[in-house]
């Protein structure tokens, strides 16, 4: 396999992995939405129960773990925005603009608050 070094090469490689196995025949977004977020919750279950300084040290094989995780929930993702045609570069640089004027520096800077509490 060679190595993958942009998104665009993993949309490629996640898509033909597949295709090869007629993946796509269960690959709608309703099924692939509930896949993300099963991953995405196992992903937390390595860090339950930890405490905050804990989860920052994690032993090399719980970190493994949660990389295999971050790695299921990255190809999900991807499989899901070639799925709807999405760009997801674009669609974070779009998204992370809509946030910067949601949360100027001037308000946001040192607050967890939500925008409407600024």
């Amino acid at each position: 396999m060679m190595s993958i070094t942009t998104l665009e090469q993993l949309a490629a490689s996640v898509c033909a992995f597949g295709r090869e196995r007629d993946w796509h025949l269960y690959h709608t977004p309703k099924n692939l939405t509930a896949a993300l977020i099963v991953e995405a919750a196992e992903l937390l279950e390595p860090f339950q129960w930890l405490t905050p300084e804990q989860s920052l040290n994690l032993p090399p094989v719980k970190k493994e773990a949660v990389r295999q995780e971050m790695a299921d929930v990255l190809i999900y993702l991807v499989s899901l925005a070639n799925c709807l045609e999405i760009d997801l570069l674009k669609a974070a640089e779009d998204k992370l603009a809509i946030n910067a004027a949601k949360y100027p520096v001037e308000k946001a800077k040192g607050s967890c608050a939500k925008s409407h509490e600024l």
